[in-house]
Formats: structure tokens, sequence, C-alpha cells
């Protein structure tokens, strides 16, 4: 081997190796389909498999029972923009300004000239598609061209085909992006976006709550689209606008026909869904069934989804040899923002499951999430409990499929795919994670350490702890996985450790 050849290229190229071999040795196609299921705010507690009793989820189970059931898995942050920055670009977003959650209108966040998931695998001869919540920015410094190409987006940066809700459900523009061009736009019609100036053309929630069919608890109260009012505001577009009750079967339908037309050779498939995250307002098939208020019907919603994903892969005979992996952004909330019988429903449901805190905080609920990996024939069902981050996903395809990562790609990703596989049961030697307010911890060796940090110590809109404090929290979580123990004046020698180590990572350029 040449001296020039990296330790992390060397392990590339070996497990590309050893698992391209184990896949011909079984007449597989040499890599196999991809799918990423991305959940919106489904919490560690939300689905059967992990604990929850009501409402049932008998897809997601069917998928755990297929696969490995990972129950120390993370999203890189609380929130949402910066765990799928993370994701599809295997950096910490911490380490960029301007990754935090995004606006409607934000300018790309992820530029053409990063090299990314999708990229690595176009290269690996995938073809990739997004479908679903993108909430990753979009066009260039200034605003986006709503009313002709949109760019750049997902087609710049490595995916193939796109078909997007732009933001969040709660967040104007509330129209479906395919490609590069909006949905069904009436050229006669122009769409004007704005976070900063009212648009007085349209009805705000704030003024005339009498136009609404669901009431904000707390902020949007902008621009009314289908009788909700949202975040930002926004006019033009009539034709154009989605119907939320429509969206889980519009983007399902539109994810499905991705696999049926790319069925003859490898793809990769990132379907980002928008349940179970606000407003929720789920297809009358779904909405007042779960017993729990929204939030329980958009999660029956959800695992509709995933079933019909599964029995795509089955009906075209692709499930043996497609890779599924469902996991979710981060953890749960149950009022975020409007009224929808969630919180009086809630009943003895616990989002969290057995973990402290929720979406936006420190505390492990904010980025301990469900996280299963199936691949039939190549992953023995089971139950995991190695430590791994969702950030790994990038450098474990780009191994899996015989990419060399460029030196400045994928920072700080590492290849975990034998662990992923079941082959390993090798942790990840340390996890980062990443609050809404830029609060840091770390995990390594079941010790966890937040770094101190002042502010409130309740998100009080939300109900959720934040895991704030000006000294520093340090939990065992091998034995106290609801970080009720601070043992930090017990053991100030592992506070320093992982303080240090901490400190390193954030200084150095990448985790190593």
């Amino acid at each position: 081997m040449k001296n020039d050849i990296s330790r992390r290229d060397f392990m590339q190229m070996a497990g590309f190796l050893i698992l391209s071999g184990v896949s011909c040795s079984k007449n597989m196609q040499a890599n196999p389909n991809i799918v990423l299921i991305y959940a919106d705010d489904l919490g560690y507690g939300d689905v059967g498999c992990y604990g929850a009793k009501k409402p049932a989820t008998p897809h997601i189970d069917r998928l755990a029972s297929q696969g490995i059931r990972f129950t120390n898995a993370h999203s890189s942050s609380a929130t949402c923009t910066p765990s799928r920055y993370s994701l599809l670009t295997g950096e910490y977003a911490w380490r960029k300004k301007g990754t935090g959650i995004a606006r409607g209108n934000a300018a790309a966040i992820i530029t053409p000239d990063r090299v990314t998931l999708p990229s690595i695998l176009h290269k690996a001869g995938y073809t990739t598609g997004v479908v679903g919540k993108w909430h990753l920015g979009l066009g260039p410094e200034g605003g986006a061209d709503w009313n002709g190409d949109i760019t750049p987006g997902p087609l710049d940066i490595g995916f193939d085909y796109s078909f997007l809700i732009p933001a969040t459900g709660d967040r104007v523009p509330c129209v479906y992006i395919e490609n590069r061009r909006i949905v069904g736009l009436d050229p006669n019609d122009p769409i004007k976006v704005s976070f900063d100036e009212p648009i007085l053309v349209e009805p705000t929630g704030k003024d005339h709550p009498e136009l609404l069919k669901m009431h904000p608890s707390h902020g949007h109260d902008q621009t009314i689209i289908n009788g909700i009012s949202r975040i930002g505001y926004m006019s033009g577009g009539k034709l154009a606008r989605w119907v939320d009750e429509d969206m889980a079967d519009t983007i399902t339908a539109k994810a499905v026909d991705f696999i049926e037309t790319n069925k003859d050779a490898p793809f990769f498939l990132y379907f980002s869904t928008h349940d179970i995250h606000v407003p929720r307002v789920p297809h009358p098939r779904f909405a007042g069934k779960s017993g729990r208020g929204g939030r329980g019907d958009a999660a029956m919603q959800f695992d509709w989804f995933v079933g019909e994903i599964l029995n795509a892969l089955e009906r075209l005979k692709l499930d043996q040899n497609t890779l599924v992996i469902l996991t979710s952004d981060n953890g749960p909330v149950v009022d975020d923002g409007y009224h929808d019988q969630s919180v009086e429903m809630l009943g003895d449901h616990k989002p969290a499951g057995p973990l402290r805190g929720g979406k936006y905080s420190a505390f492990d609920a904010g980025t301990r999430i469900p996280f299963i990996v199936r691949w039939p024939g190549r992953v023995t069902p089971g139950t995991s409990d190695a430590l791994v981050s969702q950030i790994d996903l990038f450098a474990s395809f780009a191994g899996l499929t015989g990419q060399i990562l460029p030196k400045q790609a994928a920072p700080d990703s590492r290849d975990a795919m034998t662990t992923l596989l079941g082959e390993s049961t090798n942790d990840r030697e340390f996890v980062i994670e990443h609050a809404a307010n830029g609060t840091l911890s770390i995990i390594k060796d079941g010790w966890k350490y937040i770094e101190p940090h002042s502010g409130p110590k309740m998100n009080v809109n939300v109900n959720i702890e934040l895991g704030n404090d000006p000294r520093p929290q340090l939990y065992n979580l091998i034995n106290d996985i609801g970080e009720r123990n601070n043992q930090a004046d017990e053991n100030p020698e592992k506070v320093a450790e992982l303080s240090a180590l901490l400190e390193r990572i954030k200084e150095s350029a990448s985790g190593s």
C-alpha cells in the first residue's frame, strides 16, 4: 500500500471488498438499493417496537422484527435543519454558521461545491432521489425565484430527482417543488414570500382567527393557507398550494413512483416525511382514529407511509436487496404551535419513553431516536445497544459502495457499516449531541457530559426541559438513562476527560 493512502481510505476499500464479496456470493446486485425513511419529530417512545402502546405502529414494528432495532442511536442535533445538514454533508452543523432552523425563504445551505451523500452515491452508479421535507434552503443568497427555475437546490448537490416540501408544513411557501419548478403554478398568479414584511394581500391568523380551522397555541399566526395560519407571509400561487390532508398521499405516491421508475438499477431514496411535525392535519382515514389527538393520528399516518414503501419493495421483488433505514431527525414535542388535542389526549403515552427532555433539548430525548436497519439476507434480526450516529451514514454508504471520499469530504463521518449491519458490536468512540441553543454534549463509554450553558431551564411554549445549567453536568447513561443524577461533583476526573475531548473536537477541523 502506498504511504499516502490514509487509514480511513484503507478501511473503506477493505470494507467494500468484504461486503462486495459477500453480495456476489449470494448472487445479489453488487450494490443494494438504499431507502432512508426520515421521520420528523418521531420520539424514542413513539413506536410500538420501542415500547409505545397506543397508537399501534404495525408496519414499523414489522420492519424492526425483520431487522436490527438500535437502542442507542442519535441524530446529530435536537432540531431539524442541522440534523439534515449533518446527514447529507457528514459535517456537524455547529461547525457551520447558518445551519439553525431555516426560514422558508432561506438560501441553499448546502452549496453545489460540496461533496454530499447523494453525490457520492450518484458517483457509485445510483439514481438518487429526495421526496418530502427539505428545510435546507433553496436558491441563491437574496432569495429564490419562486416563479421560475429554483436553483441551487437538491439537483445541484447530487440528487437526480426531487419532490419537495420546501421548508416545513408550518412555514410558507405552502407549495410542492418538483425538480426546479413549483408544481401547478399559474404564471398569472405569481408567488411572493416574505419573513420580514407582511404581505397584506392575504389574511393572517392574528387578524382573522375566525377563518381558521386549526388555531395556533403560540406563534404560527401569519398567512392563512388551507384554514391554517403559518410562519411567514405568502401571496399568490393559489392553484399550486397544497392541501395538508392530502400531503401524505401526495408524497408517498411520489416516493413509490420513484422506486417503480428506477427498479432495474441501484437507487437511493431519501424519503423525508412531514409527519409527525406540526401542523398535524392527517388524511380523514386517520383523523380522530388514534385516540391521542392530532399527534397520535399523524403517527398512525407515518406508520402507513412505512407500510406503503415496504409493500412497494415487496411487490416489485426488491425487498431482498434493499437496505432500508428508518429514523428521525430529532426527538419529540407535543405542543409545537397549534391546538390539535395532542396535549389533552396524550394520556399515559410517553413520546420520549424513559428519556429526559425532547426536541430542542440537550438531554437525551433531543437526539436519541428510533433507528431501524433492515436488509434481508444480510442483517440478522435483533436488537443492538451499540452507540451509533446518523452522521456516519455518509461514510458508511461510501464504504458500502466502494467510494473513497475526498480528503475534505464528510469530515465528521466514520464508516460504521459493519455495526449497522450487525456484523460488529463496536461502539462509535463518542457521539456529539447539539441542542437548539447551541449547547454541546458528548457521550463516551456510557457517560454523558453536557457543557455548562446559561439560559432558561424550560421552553415554556413546548413544555420541554432544555438541559441548560451553568454548571457541568455528567450522567451515567447505563444506570441512569433518564439523566436524573448529575454526578459531576463526584467524578471530576471524568468531567475533565470528557470536557477536554469535547474541546479538542470543537477546535479541530474534523471529529478525528
